[in-house]
């Protein structure tokens, strides 16, 4: 924001430090009778005058001075002197980097959605005679200039677009903005989007849309597995064919692995006792295992 110069005050400590001065002088030279009372009155105007002349402007800031209200020239940084009565300081402007926020509320998208989004630029005056003439408070015209473009930008998308390109969005946002500032001697560096909220109903609406999105993929790779565990179903049975062997060793490890553990019983399907001779198998391990519980007797 535009610091007026009454805002910053016609005193600073130099300017009240050489007031102070000049009026204890003055109390002196009266106290002693070397000036008379016209001329103490004279050196006490002269006192505050030439102390009002004394300015001062931060690092960060340049004073923009006037002559009889025509531009004179910046100043600044640091202690600088006017001419009082003929010059004055209409403003001293921040250089600093400053952000603003702005937000566009109950917008409609380009699929006419009503969002309300918030935002933030951040600008920087670049060229401090040009913000102090071309505009009177260039912070309130960046404002509505940023949320005139926002708006602008949101009804140009979609909202997948808003959710999914915020990035992108915010880019093209801050190149529109700083085109319009750039004249004011201002750039806008950055603008962020902090949030975009939608009504609560499409929010629902659109969690389960994504939930049922979820499940359908869910239930794709399940049947996928599903076929590719059918395929090679098919592709074994194709090698045990020929291999009655390799079948015969598949069955018995197929045993071992389910009854290893004590206690254990394991159901097949007697076409499976035929065709892979797991009933003699079976008979062995129940004989081992009736072996071995009577020795421990």
């Amino acid at each position: 924001m535009t610091t007026n110069v009454i805002n910053k005050g016609w005193f600073n400590p130099i300017s009240l430090t050489v007031l102070l001065v000049l009026i204890s002088v003055s109390i002196i030279l009266s106290v002693l009778q070397i000036v008379n009372v016209q001329v103490f009155v004279l050196l006490i105007l002269f006192s505050g005058l030439f102390a009002t002349s004394i300015r001062i402007a931060d690092q960060w800031e340049r004073a923009v001075v006037l002559r009889m209200g025509k531009f004179k020239g910046l100043r600044g940084p640091g202690p600088f002197m006017i001419i009082p009565i003929i010059d004055s300081v209409s403003a001293y402007i921040d250089q600093r980097v400053r952000v603003s926020a702005f937000k566009a509320e109950q917008t409609l998208t380009k699929d006419t959605v009503p969002v309300n989004v918030d935002a933030v630029v951040y600008w920087t005056v670049w060229d401090v005679e040009k913000a102090a003439l071309e505009v009177q408070e260039y912070q309130k015209a960046i404002e509505h200039i940023a949320q005139t473009g926002l708006r602008d930008t949101i009804g140009k998308h979609e909202l997948s677009t808003l959710l999914q390109e915020r990035d992108k969005i915010a880019e093209d946002l801050q190149h529109v903005l700083d085109r319009n500032t750039n004249p004011w001697g201002i750039t806008c560096q950055t603008v962020g989007i902090n949030d975009i909220a939608i009504p609560q109903d499409l929010a629902d609406a659109m969690s389960k849309e994504a939930q049922a999105e979820r499940e359908r993929r869910a239930r794709v790779i399940l049947g996928t597995a599903e076929t590719e565990i059918a395929e090679k179903f098919e592709l074994a049975s194709r090698k045990y064919t020929d291999n009655p062997v390799a079948l015969h060793l598949r069955g018995m490890n197929m045993l071992f692995e389910g009854l290893k553990e004590k206690g254990s019983m394991v159901i097949v399907p007697s076409s499976a006792l035929d065709s892979m001779n797991l009933g003699a198998m079976g008979g062995l391990v129940s004989l081992a295992k009736s072996n071995e519980a009577f020795a421990h007797e």
